[in-house]
């Protein structure tokens, strides 16, 4: 049952922009934009506007967590009044990711009416190179003859580079305040669909770039492509060796290995290996670890590395397996977890499922509901709050890693992973945290159970998860509510290292084990 509703955040739905080729149809013309992106009147947005307000308003435990009523009234209230003159779907949409980006919270999803989205996966009219977001520009990587690998993008179709990284800002939601995800994301994962919505559909696109070294700027015009395509490109990229890395598409959910004599790797990349202790892949799970620490033990390894960047989330109770080894300290998955509705589903007319790409059936609703009222069983004074069967205490467990370790996150680390690395920086011995602040939170989060909505008139899709948590993360003073975990040494991607492959932020950690006596 947890696979019906439990939230898996799979960088942001990217199932809209991975259209198999298979699947792409006789393309129509860019006439027809206007039929799948129709106008809509100022009646129709108002009303699906106060809708979308009052699921908000009876369903999302979260709305005011990070936002006071005043601010919430007050971005509304701007809402509203963009709403006087008819707009298109896709204008319209883009005030509503305002809205979802503005509460704080990594499992918000917004996706507009899905045959407009269809309608731009059939266009030719992608961006055909990859990009890199690098020391805070927007770096080519793509191997062509005509633009240098590592050269820096200033403007595409005259729109400079700082523009073009800020306009994506509002696609990719964070927990809290934290824009680490943002700035990075705005380049890496913004050049697909998102292009298309916030520029629209063009036909070729003219590249200011500065080569590497050079001093004059130089412009090249290319045709738009398909995005068939583009993927095709985008696996040539000159990154891609060191981004599989730790791509969990790429890499086995969980791997060991030994570096040296003195340093283990330990590799988890999505907490989607089991949806459950009663899952049969769970079982092979835990014994996976168990050897991993008796080995760790017996031969007195004195360094370990816990990989988990890149690592989008996942199901209980896999992230806290591996804790139990690293800590002397019990803890639980949660200090306090609640909803803020009693038995069934608001506005259940409108809700959708727990999935964009299919709306859900009525058995699996019933089965969903019954679910909901076993691990949130009563409303009493505003919270619904969690069965307290699915809160367990977490004990250390044997043989503990008594070394030194190393966790390695990214801002893509989000979910379940970041509340696994909440832990870490809460509980583990001897631990150091290399690389950039979580996009998922250290003290609190939505998240567990996601519901998606859809709105009559627009037919945008909301997603967003309905479980207030409070982690089991203890206070700590350079940790500020609002934040991902923030590590001790900061270390973002170098571009020397791009332009040579490396992996910055492994090297960064392999060089403190090696000061190490």
């Amino acid at each position: 049952m947890k696979k019906i509703l439990f939230l898996l955040l799979l960088a942001h739905q990217g199932w809209a922009q991975q259209v198999k080729s298979s699947s792409l149809q006789t393309k129509p013309s860019k006439d027809s934009l206007s039929i799948y992106n129709r106008m809509l009147s100022p009646a129709e947005m108002k009303q699906d506007l106060e809708l979308f307000l009052d699921i908000r308003k009876k369903a999302n435990s979260g709305l005011f967590h990070y936002r006071n009523q005043k601010q919430i009234d007050s971005i509304y209230k701007w809402a509203f009044k963009e709403l006087r003159q008819p707009m298109s779907k896709l204008d319209f949409y883009k005030i509503i990711l305002q809205l979802t980006d503005f509460e704080g919270s990594c499992h918000n999803y917004t996706e507009p009416d899905a045959s407009l989205v269809r309608y731009f996966n059939q266009q030719q009219g992608f961006f055909p190179f990859a990009l890199k977001y690098i020391e805070g520009k927007i770096i080519f990587n793509s191997k062509i003859p005509e633009i240098p690998v590592g050269s820096r993008i200033i403007s595409i179709n005259g729109v400079g580079d700082k523009k073009l990284m800020q306009s994506f800002y509002k696609y990719m939601t964070g927990d809290g305040f934290n824009e680490t995800q943002k700035m990075s994301g705005s380049v890496d994962r913004s050049y697909g669909l998102r292009y298309l919505y916030e520029y629209g559909i063009k036909d070729r696109f003219t590249i200011r770039f500065l080569a590497p070294g050079a001093t004059r700027e130089q412009s090249l015009t290319v045709p738009a492509v398909s995005l068939e395509k583009r993927n095709a490109n985008l696996i040539l990229r000159h990154s891609a060796a060191v981004d599989s890395v730790i791509d969990y598409k790429v890499q086995p959910k969980y791997s060991f290995k030994m570096l040296n004599p003195t340093t283990g790797l330990l590799n988890l990349r999505i907490f989607s290996m089991a949806d459950g202790p009663d899952d049969p892949a769970f079982i092979p799970y835990v014994a996976f670890l168990d050897s991993t620490f008796r080995m760790l033990s017996n031969h007195k390894v004195p360094h370990l590395i816990l990989d988990i960047r890149g690592n989008p989330g996942g199901s209980d109770p896999t992230f806290e397996q591996p804790m139990m080894y690293l800590t002397d300290s019990s803890f639980k998955e949660n200090t306090l977890a609640y909803t803020i509705f009693d038995n069934g589903i608001p506005y259940e007319e409108y809700f959708w499922g727990v999935s964009t790409s299919e709306r859900m059936s009525p058995e699996a609703k019933a089965e969903g509901k019954k679910m909901l009222k076993d691990y949130f069983p009563g409303l009493s004074n505003g919270r619904n709050l969690q069965n307290v069967k699915y809160n367990p205490v977490y004990h250390p467990k044997q043989p503990a890693f008594q070394g030194q370790l190393y966790l390695l996150i990214d801002e893509n680390v989000a979910s379940a992973a970041s509340h696994l690395a909440s832990l870490v920086k809460g509980y583990a011995r001897n631990v150091t945290i290399v690389g950039v602040e979580t996009v998922g939170g250290y003290y609190n989060h939505n998240g567990h159970m996601a519901l998606i909505y859809e709105l009559p008139n627009s037919k945008i899709k909301s997603k967003f998860s309905i479980v207030y948590v409070e982690q089991d993360a203890p206070v700590k003073p350079d940790q500020p509510n609002g934040r991902g975990i923030i590590p001790h040494h900061t270390v973002w991607p170098a571009f020397d290292d791009f332009m040579q492959n490396r992996d910055t932020q492994m090297e960064y950690v392999l060089k403190l084990i090696a000061k190490k006596p």
